[in-house]
């Protein structure tokens, strides 16, 4: 297939810089094969069953944006620059990998400084990426990132507006248990605690796992031939507790319902044909038309991007064609888009 072929025209204004407030007040557009029902977030109890399971992604996006002064001993005594950096992955030796801007001209062994007592030393550079090695670790290290740092927005809404108090909030889900992810899982952001007791008191039960968002969720896909797009890779982790859960509703009759996208490719990426079995590591799983779901039965998500992976995805549930019309009827019925949107529910 070709990338145009996953193309649609956005209306501007219909992308979201703020959520709905309160989160559960935010628009529901339900797509069945043949129906499109439109809704609020707090009707979703009217359109699951008991027996169904939800499955939710409890990872925890880090205040990933800091905003530094560079020092170069060049010779001629030190001098000063300011530098924005992006935290992306960190690795097993503490270290971090980041994006800086400007990054010309980052030198390594150069020290970066974030506030008293919090810098980085640059180790080295690849593709366009920093290399850090802080100078704070473990539960130090967070709390100088969480006082320093501003949370990450979609590039799409940080073009509009900086980040601020607020998004400290509306950009995390109540469940978020995990740090590591530097973009939200959006379509959890609907959930308040009010609606997650209403959904369990009705007998629909919930699975945490846990896939840490990277920043490559925004990156575009830059080939026409969809088939030659490289992923990105993300860490995730499926408990055996986890995978058994979902087995157990699988049997059961019940419909397994991940709540957005990035729960969707983590469950399926630990999918076998006998069933979910624990899973661990990296996973650049990508999911587009011709794919066999061995876990997802249906879908909640928000509204994706022109042209996206996570448009292949959805497609890839519903049917290109069918999906071009539930985002046909979404843009005509002025649905807000992206991260800070509204929310689908996807039923094949």
């Amino acid at each position: 297939m070709r990338l145009s072929d996953f193309d649609f025209t956005l209306p501007e204004d219909l992308v979201a810089t703020r959520p709905a407030n309160p989160r559960t007040s935010a628009r529901l557009l339900v797509a069945g094969p043949d129906t499109i029902t439109d809704a609020r977030v707090s009707n979703l109890p009217d359109f699951l069953r008991p027996g169904d399971r939800l499955v939710l992604n409890n990872t925890k996006v880090i205040p990933a944006r800091l905003s530094g002064i560079r020092r170069r001993d060049g010779g001629e005594g030190v001098t000063e620059a300011r530098i924005e950096v992006t935290l992306l992955d960190p690795r097993g030796d503490g270290s971090w990998q980041a994006l800086a801007k400007p990054a010309k001209k980052v030198r390594d062994g150069e020290e970066i400084h974030f506030g008293p007592g919090f810098s980085a030393r640059v180790l080295g550079r690849s593709e366009g990426q920093l290399t850090l090695g802080f100078t704070l670790k473990g539960d130090d290290f967070d709390a100088a990132l969480d006082a320093a740092g501003a949370m990450p927005l979609p590039p799409y809404i940080a073009a509009k507006r900086a980040a601020d108090a607020q998004d400290r909030t509306d950009y995390q889900t109540v469940f978020a248990r995990h740090s590591g992810a530097v973009a939200a899982p959006t379509a959890s952001l609907h959930f308040d605690r009010p609606l997650l007791e209403r959904i369990a008191a009705m007998g629909v039960d919930f699975t945490e796992v846990t896939l840490h968002v990277g920043a490559g969720t925004f990156l575009p896909v830059k080939v026409d031939d969809v088939s030659e797009h490289k992923m990105h890779a993300e860490w995730g982790e499926v408990t055996g507790a986890a995978a058994a859960e979902i087995n157990a509703t699988r049997a059961a009759g019940g419909r397994i319902i991940p709540v957005g996208t990035t729960a969707c490719r983590l469950i399926e990426s630990a999918a076998t044909d006998a069933g979910l079995a624990p899973w661990r590591g990296e996973t650049d799983i990508f999911i587009r038309p011709g794919f066999r779901f061995r876990a997802t039965d249906a879908l909640m998500t928000n509204f994706h991007l022109p042209k996206s992976t996570l448009m292949m995805l959805i497609s890839a549930l519903m049917g290109r064609e069918r999906v071009m019309e539930i985002y046909d009827h979404a843009i005509s019925e002025r649905y807000r888009f992206f991260s800070y949107g509204d929310a689908s529910l996807l039923i094949p």
